[in-house]
C-alpha cells in the first residue's frame, strides 16, 4: 500500500465499499455526536467524510485534532444509509470507518477559518496566503485560472501557433510605462529592465521566420495601481508573418469566443466572426474611448 494514498479524497464511490484504503488529507470540519466522529476530509480532488466511534483506536487521536491538521486516515469504506447520503459530494454515498490515524502536521488555531466563505481583511488573508489559498472559493478561482490558460494554450496551437517563451531580463526598450530594473552583479552601474511586453523579442522571431509565435507572457511594468492597472501579469501574445489585419482577427477571434464559451457558465457569447469592429475614430466620436464598455454603452450628443 501506498505510503499516503491509495486514493483522493473525490475518488471513492459505492463500487469501492469493503475495500481497505488509505487517505491523506486536511481536517476541513468536525462534528461530535456523542462517541461518533465525523471528519470531513479534505485535498485538491474533494472530501470524504471519515467516522470514527467508539470501537476506532484512532477516535481519541482524531478528536485531539484541530481544524486544518494534515492526517492520514487508514479504514474502510462503508456505504451510507438512504437517510445519510449526500448528494451534493461525489463522495456522498460511501464513508471511511477509520482504523487508524497518522498526524502529518498538527493545526494550532487558525488566524482564519478555511471552511465557510467569512470575508476577511486582505491584510490577514495575505499574511497568511498559505491558509486564504486552501478556501474553496480562493482554490477554485486558481484552478479556473489553470483551465483559461490551458485552452488558450490548446486553442492557439490548433490555429498553427508554436509557443516560444522570451527572455525575461534584457535591455530597456519603449514602451507605454516605467520599467522595472534589476541591477547586474558584473556591471556595477548599469542594469536589466523586465519586459513591459515581449515586443522586441517576437519581432525578432518573425524576422527569423518563425511565422506564428505566442506565449502566456509575463509582463511587469512600473505604474500606480488602478483598476485596469497591474504592476505584474500575464498575457496572450502573439504575432504573425505576411499577414493582413483580417488575418489576424480570423486568427484570434476563434480562440477569444472559443475560451469564453468554454468558461460563459450559461451566459451569452458573442460567436466569432460577429465581433463587433468600430473604427478608432467613431469611437472617440461616439464614446470618447477607444475601449467603450459596450454592455452599457454612454453615447455622446451634441446639444
Amino acid at each position: 500500500m501506498h505510503a499516503y494514498r491509495t486514493h483522493n479524497c473525490a475518488q471513492l464511490r459505492e463500487s469501492d465499499v469493503g475495500e481497505d484504503v488509505r487517505l491523506s488529507g486536511w481536517v476541513h470540519r468536525k462534528r461530535d455526536h456523542g462517541g461518533v466522529l465525523f471528519i470531513d476530509l479534505r485535498d485538491h480532488y474533494g472530501i470524504t467524510q471519515i467516522v470514527a466511534d467508539e470501537d476506532s483506536e484512532a477516535l481519541g487521536l482524531l478528536d485531539s485534532l484541530k481544524s486544518e491538521s494534515v492526517i492520514t486516515i487508514d479504514g474502510v469504506v462503508k456505504a451510507r444509509s438512504e437517510e445519510t447520503k449526500n448528494a451534493n459530494l461525489p463522495t456522498g454515498a460511501i464513508e471511511v470507518f477509520a482504523k487508524s490515524a497518522t498526524v502529518q502536521s498538527a493545526a494550532e488555531e487558525l488566524p482564519l477559518p478555511v471552511a465557510g466563505e467569512q470575508e476577511y481583511p486582505e491584510d490577514i488573508r495575505l499574511k497568511y496566503r498559505f491558509v486564504d489559498l486552501r478556501r474553496e472559493r480562493v482554490h477554485k478561482n486558481i484552478m479556473l485560472r489553470n483551465k483559461v490558460i490551458t485552452s488558450l494554450r490548446r486553442r492557439m496551437i490548433d490555429q498553427g501557433f508554436s509557443e516560444f517563451q522570451t527572455p525575461i531580463l534584457g535591455a530597456s526598450s519603449p514602451e507605454g510605462a516605467r520599467d522595472y530594473l534589476v541591477p547586474s552583479r558584473l556591471h556595477p552601474g548599469r542594469f536589466y529592465a523586465l519586459p513591459q511586453a515581449p515586443q522586441m523579442f517576437k519581432q525578432l522571431l518573425m524576422v527569423a521566420g518563425f511565422d506564428r509565435y505566442f506565449q502566456i507572457a509575463p509582463c511587469f511594468r512600473d505604474e500606480d495601481l488602478r483598476a485596469d492597472r497591474s504592476p505584474e501579469f500575464y498575457q496572450l501574445d502573439f504575432e504573425m508573418s505576411f499577414v493582413t489585419q483580417e488575418d489576424v482577427f480570423q486568427a484570434i477571434e476563434p480562440v477569444l469566443a472559443g475560451v469564453f464559451e468554454e468558461f460563459a457558465d450559461g451566459k451569452s457569447v458573442t460567436p466569432a466572426g460577429e465581433f463587433p469592429r468600430i473604427p478608432y475614430a467613431e469611437a472617440m466620436l461616439k464614446y470618447g474611448s477607444d475601449k467603450p464598455d459596450l454592455r452599457n454603452p454612454i453615447l455622446i450628443s451634441d446639444v
